[in-house]
């Protein structure tokens, strides 16, 4: 009975344990890139082939800051938001052998403190991709990223329009994605269709947490 008892115990650590808590310091961004604004707006292509080939920290750590990091005051982050009330959250999904020196899963991008913090661990890319139509070039980037909304962080205070408000911060994310990609050598996909309420349970996302878009990035083929 005891050795039954310790087998549960040890189960839960490693499978219960390795998803919670784990948190990875990011580092510092670079605020002066090898492109102009005006290149990367022109190269920007909404990418769906994808080479078979890891990113480095370096490069996930400015797409992190890039989509939603802080920029000054310790507060206000890299896009405008309505009342600055910022309603939206930022998961990267990485697969295996995705980012150089980081393990596959789930992690959600804490602005403050520029770290991801792991919440699910193992590759999650071929469950995303069944979950958004079945659309399977998903799969063949190294990380997708995921914009969230909280919406009450925002309806509290301007009603029924900041839904409007919170999808607009959302495209000025998804933007900042597309050029930071560029500028970094990378390249992106955007998809909008999928079962909502899937992927919010396969990534095991907050009950408040709607999904609005899954950006696929990687180098492209």
């Amino acid at each position: 009975m005891f050795y039954k008892f310790l087998l549960v115990i040890i189960f839960i650590t490693l499978f219960w344990g390795e998803t919670m808590g784990v948190e990875i310091k990011l580092e510092k961004p670079s605020l002066k890139g090898k492109l102009s604004v005006e290149e990367a707006i022109k190269d920007r292509q909404t990418i769906r082939s994808f080479k078979d080939k890891a990113l480095s920290i370096s490069q996930l750590s400015q797409l992190a800051w890039a989509a939603y990091g802080i920029t000054h005051k310790g507060f206000y982050k890299t896009v405008p938001s309505a009342g600055a009330l910022y309603p939206s959250d930022i998961f990267f999904i990485i697969g295996k052998g995705g980012v150089k020196g980081i393990e596959p899963g789930v992690y959600h991008y804490i602005p403050e403190g520029h770290l991801l913090k792991l919440i699910l661990s193992r590759d999650k890319r071929e469950i995303v991709a069944r979950a958004s139509l079945s659309q399977m070039w998903m799969m063949e980037a190294p990380i997708m990223i995921l914009i969230t909304v909280e919406y009450r962080r925002v309806t509290r205070k301007y009603g029924e329009r900041g839904i409007r408000y919170a999808h607009i911060e959302a495209g000025h994310i998804g933007q900042n994605i597309f050029l930071q990609a560029e500028s970094l050598g990378l390249s992106c996909g955007i998809v909008g269709a999928f079962y909502d309420d899937k992927i919010k349970e396969v990534l095991n996302l907050p009950k408040n947490f709607e999904p609005l878009i899954i950006m696929p990035v990687g180098y492209k083929k």
